[in-house]
């Protein structure tokens, strides 16, 4: 297109015939500026975020807690059945030990026989105080 067209002033012969042309804002005015960051709200709330996570802390604290009563029913029922089992197994031990303590009075006999003054079966510690055998065997070396 020619100036001539545009500005339509046909037959111009010099550019200081064009009559002054300046841009200016539309009638009423532009839109005003947009400067300030608006970020669109997508998603939950803060609000919601926090009760969803208080209200999963607190379904977890409740299975928790029973858990803990089922695992602290289940103890108990244990220890109840070891109190309930106990004189029968302390039977057992010490009839096992007076056996033991039989053979290895003989076997203490047998051996120091020939030690004048020998009383078999006596503490060499004289405590006043009997002490089983904390291992449970009497003669560790014999077997």
């Amino acid at each position: 297109m020619t100036e001539a067209m545009i500005r339509k002033k046909p037959g111009m012969v010099s550019v200081k015939e064009m009559p002054i042309l300046q841009d200016g804002p539309p009638p009423g005015g532009f839109a005003p500026v947009r400067y300030a960051r608006r970020i669109p709200t997508k998603g939950p709330s803060a609000i919601a975020i926090f009760l969803t996570a208080f209200g999963a802390f607190s379904w977890g604290m409740y299975q928790v807690g029973k858990g803990n009563k089922i695992r602290r029913a289940l103890k108990e029922e244990k220890y109840a059945a070891r109190r309930a089992i106990l004189p029968m197994l302390q039977a057992e031990e010490d009839e096992r030990f007076v056996k033991e303590w039989k053979k290895y009075l003989e076997e203490e006999a047998r051996i120091m026989k020939d030690v004048p003054g020998w009383k078999v079966g006596e503490s060499v510690y004289h405590s006043g105080r009997w002490m089983p055998p904390a291992t449970g065997e009497l003669r560790p070396d014999v077997w």
